[in-house]
């Protein structure tokens, strides 16, 4: 559904995640002197591994050792403790409000009848296939290529996604201004590689989910193919394998200027003839459209090209396939089953799917996220830590400032145009200011997928409606709720949800050592972003924008290329390596991160707030453990596999022992020397921020 499709189409927005992806020792002025702790949990190290050989085990490993993976996840770390320990808040939010009799057309109402649907397996499994029949049913009755622009607005407009997805965003040009964005859409396995490079097991396990799914929704006793369902699989696959080959590689996608297609709505519609994109624009969108981004016309021309030679029974299979599968999780058991036995089991490896309420509880704090996440800040997020974010985050924007001016590859000239930059920074910490109306959203007793189509819509029809209108710096783009951060260039703002602001990230307990190899390094980490190899594109209002020198930024590539090669040499599995240039965004903040967070705390502890040695380790030695114990996880083969093909972000052990050898501050602080399997040689070393 919609929330689930946003999170694929927000890949392409261009949001940039920690995860996945003066205060200064924790005091207030006037506050009581207190004893602060180190912040190191000594049973998470290895003290048996050399951290000059292996950091991450050294760091990390006595937490690996005591927390082996459960069978419901693919991938289990610190942060997703943290995760769990939210999950466990809401929970206890949102069941308080379920058990109660609350007013009809109240956000506890919405949220309490949602959380029930979601509960009630006994309706749900008698429904079975019965919620999703109607437009299943409408998609079987289409005869020609001609009634196809109907059924995608009305596929569209329900926040499924076939083909392509349509959202508002930014104007590249005029980042004052939402547009309508078109961009590619519409793989069941998400990455075209799958497709143009595909493997056995997981072609196999797919088709066959594809199958089962098709089966069980009665699509083919729909269109007279009862019993065939094997040959409409088959069809749904030529279909996506068709669109693999069209699809723009994701590494293009990372380009702001390769996106930045801005055009009037009468030549997008040139590109595509065979779905009429002026009706569906006008239909779908309640604002006037005058200009479009197409990300990327290519694609659109290829695709027009596809379509006219589809046969239009495997472009119904398709489209019928794209309603079953969004569908799966919200329906019986037994699609909920079939659906885990691909995704969950054969391509992330998982034993066991996650325990009902644990994914009613995310369905409803991910489509009613504002209303839960206002519940969420009033009980459990304390002013002490947004006031002590604030602070640091001002200090973390100093250190960043002296880090740019103190560059020797850049000219004063484009330094001063990031300074500029950096200062226009706009911070969100905690929770928004204001929060968002949903009274326009209607929750009722009666499905639980009807809810989230529901939800899912409403969602939809709200960011659709601000395409032409101006863009609103205060929105959120990620709740209150959520466990990560983000830098968003388009609006040039850092922003940290309220749920990632405890440990392993942030200890109001501890000694600021900790806290800045942690949270300051994510702090940094996104004010980096600004910089990186995209967000460094974009200007200080958030227009895509050369302000660089001509060679400066020949400079900044042949520093980036250097982490590129660097983590292109990474073996993360027999055979298999880590994509440099897909994940050099996220290379580049985590360097910078490091580097500018820890000049910070070389100004704490200049003021004297901060104590040399504690637990047996100098103050910079706890900076570096505190930023590898971030990472610490277990993870199934099947699951750095896909992560590898699928995430921009680099794998938790090697943001540790791939990021550390670039940074001079590690090498002296744990004496690398030639030799270590840590050490990188000084002239081998990415010197960017």
């Amino acid at each position: 559904m919609s929330y689930k499709t946003f999170l694929k189409i927000g890949s392409l927005m261009l949001i940039v995640s920690f995860l996945f992806s003066g205060c200064h020792n924790g005091q207030k002025e006037g506050d009581p002197e207190k004893e602060l702790v180190s912040g190191i949990v000594m049973d998470n190290l290895d003290t048996t591994a050399n951290p000059a050989d292996d950091f991450y085990q050294f760091a990390c490993g006595g937490w690996v050792k005591s927390h082996p993976l459960p069978a419901e996840y693919s991938r289990y770390g610190s942060f997703d403790q943290l995760g769990e320990n939210t999950e466990k808040q809401l929970n206890k939010l949102i069941t308080d409000i379920a058990q109660q009799s609350n007013d009809k057309g109240s956000i506890a109402q919405k949220i309490g009848d949602f959380y029930n649907c979601g509960m009630d397996t006994q309706t749900i499994n008698e429904q079975g296939d019965q919620p999703i029949r109607p437009i299943l049913q409408k998609i079987a009755d289409v005869k020609s290529n001609k009634e196809l622009t109907d059924i995608i607005i009305e596929l569209h407009s329900n926040g499924y996604s076939p083909f392509f997805g349509i959202f508002g965003e930014a104007s590249p040009n005029n980042s004052t201004l939402t547009i309508a964005w078109l961009a590619q859409s519409g793989l069941g396995l998400g990455e075209r590689d799958y497709y143009l490079k595909p493997d056995a097991k997981i072609k196999d396990g797919y088709l066959t989910m594809v199958e089962k799914l098709m089966e069980l929704s009665e699509y083919g006793e729909m269109t007279n193919n009862a019993g065939k369902e094997k040959a409409l699989a088959a069809k749904v696959w030529n279909v996506e394998a068709g669109l693999a080959k069209i699809f723009i590689d994701k590494n293009e996608l990372r380009d702001p200027v390769k996106t930045n297609n801005v055009m009037t709505m009468e030549d997008a519609a040139k590109l595509m003839t065979v779905i009429d994109l002026n009706k569906y624009v006008e239909t779908i969108v309640p604002n006037k459209v005058d200009e479009v981004n197409v990300v990327l016309s290519s694609y659109f021309t290829s695709l027009n090209k596809f379509l006219a030679t589809q046969d239009i029974n495997a472009v119904k299979a398709y489209l019928a396939w794209n309603v079953i599968n969004e569908a799966a999780s919200y329906l019986s058991d037994d699609f909920v089953d079939a659906s885990f036995e691909f995704y969950g089991k054969i391509l992330s490896g998982k034993e066991e799917n996650r325990e009902r309420w644990k994914r009613v509880i995310n369905t409803v704090s991910g489509l009613l996220a504002e209303p839960v996440g206002q519940l969420y800040v009033e009980q459990y997020f304390p002013a002490e830590a947004k006031e002590r974010m604030l602070t640091m985050i001002g200090n973390l924007k100093t250190a960043l400032g002296e880090r740019i001016s103190n560059v020797t590859w850049m000219s004063q000239e484009t330094k001063q145009k990031a300074l500029e930059k950096l200062e226009a920074i706009i911070v969100k910490v905690g929770y928004p200011d204001k929060w968002r109306d949903y009274s326009g959203l209607t929750i009722e007793n009666d499905s639980y997928y009807a809810n989230v189509m529901r939800a899912s819509k409403f969602e939809n029809e709200y960011r659709l409606s601000k395409i032409g209108k101006p863009v609103d710096p205060s929105e959120w783009l990620m709740s209150p709720q959520t466990v990560n951060a983000y830098y968003n260039p388009t609006t040039n703002e850092i922003c940290f949800p309220a749920a990632i602001l405890q440990p392993p990230f942030f200890d109001m307990n501890a000694d600021d050592a900790v806290n800045y190899g942690a949270i300051g390094v994510v702090i940094g980490h996104e004010m980096t972003h600004g910089f990186d190899d995209q967000g460094r594109q974009y200007d200080k209002t958030g227009n895509v924008n050369d302000w660089w020198t001509e060679e400066d930024s020949k400079n900044f590539v042949n520093q980036a290329q250097v982490l590129v090669d660097h983590f292109n040499g990474i073996e993360v599995l027999p055979g298999l390596h880590a994509n440099g240039q897909f994940t050099l965004g996220e290379n580049i903040a985590d360097n910078g991160g490091l580097n500018t967070s820890f000049v910070a705390l070389q100004h704490a502890k200049e003021q004297g707030t901060v104590q040399e040695m504690m637990d047996g380790f100098t103050a910079n030695q706890r900076f570096f453990i505190a930023y590898a114990n971030v990472w610490a996880n277990n993870i199934r083969d099947e699951e750095i596999s896909r992560r590898t093909m699928t995430d921009p972000h680099s794998l938790g052990m090697w943001r540790v022992n791939g990021t550390l050898p670039h940074i001079d501050a590690f090498i002296e602080a744990f004496n690398i020397k030639p030799g270590d399997k840590m050490y990188l040689e000084p002239e081998k070393r990415a010197k960017i921020w």
